[in-house]
C-alpha cells in the first residue's frame, strides 16, 4: 500500500469526518454520513497500522476515529463493563511487572527489619531505652497479644484494612518523589524490628512470629507491592526511554493506580484475618496456614494470571480506545 496515495486519496473523507465529529448539531441525514465515514476510515486505519505500522497518519486518523464514537455515543461506555477486564488482565498484568522489583524489596525489608531486631536485643541499653521494665515487660506479656483482641472483630479489621489501604496508597502515589515510598519500607521495617526485639528481650519472640504469621504474610507482601509500584512511579520520569518524560509518567500512573485499587482488596483479606483469625483460640497451625493460603492465592493471581495477561499484551494501563492516540507526529 502507497500510504501517500492512500492519504491524497481520503484527505477530503478524512476531513468530512473531522467536521462531522466537531459538529455539536446533526441532522438525521448527518449522522448517518457520520456513521458510513466512521466505518470507512476504520478501514483506512487498519490497512495502514497493518502495512505501515505506526505512522502520523494513522495517529491522525485514530484522533478523528475517536472524536467520532464520542460524537456519536454521546456518553461514555458502562464502568460496570469494565469490571472483569480490571480483574481478569489489566490488575494482574499491572502487578507482574511489579514481580522483582517487589522481590528486592522484600528483600530490603527483611534485612532492615532482622538487623535492627538483632541490635536492639543484643544490647540491654537500647531495650531500656525504649521504655521501663516494667512497660517493656507488660507490652511482651499483655499488651502485644491484646492488641488483636481489645476491640470488637469487625472493628478492628476495618481500622487496619483502612489504615493499610492509605499506606498502600500514599507508596504508590507519592512513589513519584522516589523517598516516599522507601521512607514508608523502612519505618515499617523498624517498627517490626522493634517489636520483635523488645519480645525476644523477654524470651517470647515465639509469640510475635506466631501472631505476625497470620496476617502478615499479606498485609507485609502488599506493603512490598505498594513500594515496588511508587520506585516504578519514580523511574518512569527519571528514564522515561524513547516517551517523552509526560507521556512515561501518564501511563505508569495509569498502570500503577491501578495496583492501588486492588490493593485495597487485598489488603481487605488481610484486614478480616487479622480481625477474625490472629486472635483466636484456634491451632497455630490453622492459623497461619489460613494465611499462608492467602498469600499462596495473591502469588498465583500476581504471577500466574498476571504473566498471562501479559503475554496477551496487557500492560495495565487503559487501552488506546480509551485513552486516545498518545502522540500526534508532524512531519511531510
Amino acid at each position: 500500500m502507497d500510504l501517500d496515495a492512500l492519504t491524497d486519496a481520503r484527505r477530503a473523507e478524512w476531513e468530512r469526518l473531522d467536521q462531522l465529529g466537531r459538529s455539536r448539531r446533526l441532522s438525521g441525514a448527518e449522522i448517518d454520513e457520520l456513521v458510513t465515514r466512521y466505518r470507512a476510515a476504520s478501514a483506512d486505519l487498519a490497512d495502514i497500522k497493518t502495512t505501515a505500522g505506526r505512522t502520523a497518519e494513522g495517529d491522525y486518523v485514530s484522533l478523528l476515529l475517536a472524536r467520532a464514537r464520542r460524537r456519536l455515543t454521546g456518553r461514555g461506555e458502562n464502568p460496570l463493563r469494565q469490571i472483569p477486564r480490571f480483574f481478569l488482565w489489566q490488575l494482574p498484568a499491572a502487578l507482574y511487572r511489579l514481580r522483582w522489583t517487589t522481590l528486592a524489596v522484600a528483600g530490603l525489608f527483611v534485612v532492615v527489619a532482622t538487623v535492627v531486631a538483632t541490635w536492639i536485643s543484643r544490647d540491654p541499653a537500647l531495650v531500656a531505652s525504649l521504655g521501663s521494665q516494667v512497660q517493656l515487660e507488660y507490652y511482651a506479656d499483655v499488651e502485644f497479644e491484646g492488641y488483636y483482641s481489645e476491640n470488637p472483630a469487625a472493628v478492628f479489621a476495618g481500622t487496619v484494612w483502612t489504615n493499610n489501604a492509605w499506606i498502600a496508597a500514599q507508596s504508590v502515589l507519592f512513589g513519584i518523589t522516589g523517598i516516599w515510598p522507601v521512607m514508608v519500607l523502612v519505618q515499617n521495617a523498624v517498627a517490626v524490628g522493634t517489636a520483635a526485639a523488645v519480645l525476644a528481650a523477654f524470651d517470647r519472640i515465639d509469640t510475635f512470629f506466631l501472631f505476625i504469621l497470620p496476617h502478615g504474610q499479606l498485609e507485609l507482601t502488599c506493603v512490598f507491592v505498594a513500594v515496588a509500584a511508587g520506585l516504578h512511579l519514580f523511574w518512569s520520569w527519571v528514564a522515561p526511554g524513547p516517551r517523552t518524560r509526560g507521556e512515561a509518567l501518564a501511563s505508569e500512573g495509569r498502570a500503577l493506580a491501578t495496583v492501588a485499587i486492588g490493593l485495597v482488596f487485598a489488603l481487605a483479606v488481610a484486614g478480616v484475618i487479622e480481625g477474625f483469625v490472629t486472635a483466636q483460640a484456634w491451632p497455630w497451625a490453622l492459623k497461619i496456614g489460613i494465611g499462608t493460603a492467602a498469600l499462596a492465592a495473591f502469588l498465583v493471581y500476581m504471577l500466574v494470571v498476571g504473566r498471562r495477561a501479559v503475554r496477551a499484551g496487557e500492560t495495565g494501563d487503559l487501552t488506546e480506545f480509551h485513552t486516545g492516540t498518545p502522540r500526534l507526529w508532524s512531519g511531510g
